[in-house]
């Protein structure tokens, strides 16, 4: 709680005026406590998991009237219908209401033993950024490993054999898996803000870009407009979609954002292999076209 009564009192004490967004976060967060604050990531993490998969729901459905978006799609033989993807929303919101929710809940405490802080100053623009770059580098390396860790013989059976149920991903898919794995891997997400812990504006947003993140990778299409194709050594939805096509032998592409872990410890070798025989499947494909072509001209 921002322990100032007044937007005057706020400024006084930061020896400036408040910014319109302090002024904005003042007026909604002065009179809620932390946990209150905190607790917004439960509603932040049903929408997410509610509405950021829903257009994949419609452009998978329009695929029957229409081929424009096939084109994108990394499986296209595989069709998934409504009752399919409905099924998964489902499994997700049930492991939210059970697992999920009350988790968020009662992991308040985590939150105040790293002092996540709600007041004000309100952290920069460079400052978030950097501790997101920072929260994203710390959750790959170690996901990374619970990943592999999940892929052993043990780990598949008992645990990881639900979420590779889909050897096509759907959006919905991405937190479709095992409790005690979602409970796992929420280590890794927590590590980075414990270890550059921050403000809760910054919280809030790691918390839905990593989600937003993962439902993109688990989407099933490639689509060539998607801004994360800027970020370096970024995986994406083909890079993941391969990882599920293989499914429980699978013993490449474990990464969950990045790619350069697989590449020090190759495990991306795999992958690399099937894209370069494409790529000579192609280019074949091409010149054989290219003969036919020439041979009707000259005829």
């Amino acid at each position: 709680m921002i322990p100032y009564a007044t937007v005057e009192d706020a400024s006084l004490a930061l020896g400036r005026n408040l910014t319109w967004l302090e002024t904005l976060w003042f007026d909604y967060s002065a009179t809620k406590s932390d946990y209150y604050l905190y607790c917004h990531n439960i509603l932040f993490l049903f929408l997410i998991f509610s509405l950021v998969p829903l257009p994949l729901v419609f452009i998978e459905l329009s695929q029957s009237t229409s081929y424009w978006f096939n084109r994108y799609k990394i499986q296209p033989k595989v069709k998934n219908s409504f009752s399919d993807m409905f099924k998964c929303y489902k499994a997700v919101m049930k492991m939210f209401l059970l697992v999920v929710g009350p988790l968020q809940l009662v992991s308040y405490p985590s939150i105040q033993m790293i002092e996540i802080r709600s007041g004000l100053p309100l952290p920069s623009c460079l400052e978030i950024v950097a501790q997101l770059v920072v929260y994203f580098l710390v959750e790959d390396y170690t996901n990374y490993w619970v990943h592999r860790f999940f892929h052993c013989k043990w780990g598949y059976e008992k645990f990881h054999h639900i979420h590779h149920e889909y050897t096509a991903p759907i959006g919905y898919a991405a937190p479709y898996a095992h409790w005690a794995e979602v409970l796992l891997l929420g280590i890794p997400t927590f590590l980075g803000p414990a270890i550059a812990p921050g403000h809760m504006i910054t919280f809030w947003l790691w918390i839905a870009l990593r989600q937003i993140e993962a439902i993109e990778t688990h989407s099933g299409y490639d689509f060539p407009w998607t801004l994360t194709k800027y970020i370096p050594f970024y995986g994406g939805a083909e890079y993941h979609d391969y990882h599920h096509y293989v499914g429980g032998q699978s013993q490449s592409n474990f990464a969950s954002v990045f790619t350069y872990c697989d590449y020090i410890y190759g495990t991306d070798k795999g992958y690399r292999f099937q894209k370069k025989l494409l790529q000579q499947m192609k280019e074949g494909s091409k010149k054989s076209n290219k003969q036919v072509n020439g041979g009707e001209k000259f005829e």
